[in-house]
């Protein structure tokens, strides 16, 4: 159990359980303020590192804003708990472009102080109830995306919503909750944390470390007759980069590969697995002042939703993160295609839905989970005949990225009643929202119909279920199946276009474009 500071554990708070004496809570300090002072460094590493800071000091530094400020209609569900009551845990990670400081402002090059903040790094940090494996999915500041309505908490401006708008844009709309309450309207994944950084903090965690390694295939100046380009210059092989140069790394994109986001988004992965490593086989954190030092910078750069807003909460979570081991970390890419104009991308309609199936359905992306065993009920009573038994038909195809397919639930109900199942009806109710097509039952003497209706499609066994919630033997025609006659059962493995990369690769190397050479 932690302690948490009197007040809420905000600005003011860090009061004295009663009767506790002064040494028994400085040790209890000393033990919650064992975390690493940075976001990056919290998030993808989970690394507790040593350190004697005040809490009530850090925790005023850091800043709250609300977790989603978008519809209510829009909120994706919770996430649902394992058979072992455990839950995963899925953290929106911004890297913010703000130019709120003339530290950030020189380091991002611009001209003014104040220009609105675009959310230019977006990263969806998922980790399995079990805590072995976690995913992280980057999508590309570039992407055509429908952002929802949303409302300034604290000025209580409405933006409306818009179609077709680059993501990074979302973060202008009023805050970090509006880029959470985008990707839970794209993805319909439960969002339970953000956490955003802005430049310094950026720098302030690569010096702290003592550098972050990277590896480019040939020298390289990120920098175009025009002026453009981040300035990053390097030689061929591996370098490490810290400072003001880390910052580089991760903005560049005129003289990676092809010139392009998803570049960039590549060196960013790349960047993420090497910090990972050396958070978690460097010894330097454990200085005092070096942590001291990174703790200032950090909380007075990090920005979290009003229920992750104290030192304590996220010492918490970075023991959970702990868990996972390095070699099941995955990072990947949103699966994207092309705009018509070829200037910005969309997502990939199939790739890109079924990667976030398996984020919702907490998949492994890295293909290394235990095989889940499937319970299923042991049918005692034979099935009546097939024109016997009454199967209600759902239309479950909509999606986080696609609307439901009119007429589905018709156009299967024929096909049941081909197969001699001429009981079957289409329920013409609002449409749902399943990933995959599913065959429900309410009770045992139903299972061996629910199970003969799955065997007439070629619907596997595990996709059978007992449920509450249906009166009779009803099929929900998932997104899985919004077209053709027959059914073919989806796999589990993670898209090839979402560039997996393990974060115990240490070969991961960036290509340069000849043209940016030196």
């Amino acid at each position: 159990m932690t302690l948490t500071p009197q007040g809420g554990g905000g600005r003011h708070g860090g009061g004295r359980r009663r009767g506790e004496a002064d040494g028994d809570r400085g040790r209890r300090s000393r033990r919650v303020l064992r975390w690493s002072a940075s976001v990056v460094a919290l998030a993808i590493a989970g690394t507790a590192t040593a350190g004697y800071l005040y809490y009530e000091h850090l925790n005023g530094n850091i800043k709250k804003e609300s977790l989603n400020i978008g519809d209510s209609k829009d909120r994706a569900a919770a996430s649902k708990a394992n058979a072992a009551g455990q839950k995963p845990l899925n953290i929106l990670l911004i890297g913010s472009d703000a130019r709120d400081t003339a530290e950030n402002q020189k380091l991002g090059g611009a001209k003014d102080i104040g220009t609105a903040a675009r959310a230019d790094v977006q990263m969806l940090l998922h980790v399995s109830a079990d805590r072995t494996n976690m995913s992280v999915v980057s999508m590309p500041r570039d992407t055509l995306v429908d952002i929802p309505k949303c409302t300034d908490a604290d000025t209580g401006k409405v933006y409306a919503a818009t179609a077709d708008t680059m993501t990074n844009a979302s973060l202008e709309r009023g805050g970090p909750g509006c880029t959470v309450a985008t990707w839970e309207k794209l993805t319909d994944i439960h969002v339970d944390h953000f956490m955003m950084v802005d430049f310094s903090g950026v720098v302030s965690m690569a010096d702290a470390i003592g550098g972050v390694p990277v590896c480019v295939d040939a020298n390289i100046y990120s920098r175009t007759s025009s002026g453009h380009g981040s300035g990053l210059k390097l030689e061929k092989g591996t370098t490490s980069v810290k400072g003001k140069q880390a910052l580089q790394w991760l903005r560049t994109r005129y003289g990676f590969e092809d010139g392009s986001d998803i570049a960039r988004t590549k060196a960013q992965h790349m960047y993420m697995n090497s910090m990972v490593r050396q958070l978690r086989s460097n010894a330097t954190l454990s200085n005092p002042d070096k942590l001291l030092k990174l703790a200032e910078t950090a909380t007075r750069a990090l920005t979290v939703d009003d229920r992750l807003g104290t030192v304590t909460k996220l010492y918490d979570l970075s023991k959970e993160l702990k868990k996972v081991p390095t070699k099941r970390i995955t990072m990947t890419t949103m699966p994207w295609v092309y705009s018509s104009d070829g200037n910005r991308v969309l997502p990939k309609p199939t790739d890109a839905a079924k990667l976030w199936r398996l984020v919702r359905e907490d998949i492994a992306l890295d293909g290394k989970d235990k095989k889940k065993t499937t319970t299923t009920t042991t049918v005692t009573d034979k099935a009546a005949a097939d024109d016997e038994i009454a199967v209600q038909v759902q239309n479950g195809t909509s999606s986080g990225t696609q609307s439901a397919v009119t007429g589905r639930a018709a156009a299967v109900t024929g096909l049941l009643v081909g197969k001699g199942f001429t009981k079957a009806a289409a329920d013409s109710s609002a449409p749902l929202s399943e990933d995959r097509t599913l065959v429900r039952y309410p009770s045992a003497d139903l299972a061996g119909a629910a199970q003969r209706v799955a065997k007439a499609l070629g619907i596997p066994t595990g996709q059978v279920k007992k449920s509450a919630d249906v009166d009779g033997v009803t099929l929900v025609v998932g997104a899985d199946w919004r077209s053709g006659t027959k059914y073919t059962a989806d796999d589990d493995t993670t898209p090839a276009s979402a560039s997996a990369l393990n974060a115990a690769d240490t070969k991961a190397c960036m290509h340069v474009d000849p043209d940016y050479t030196w």
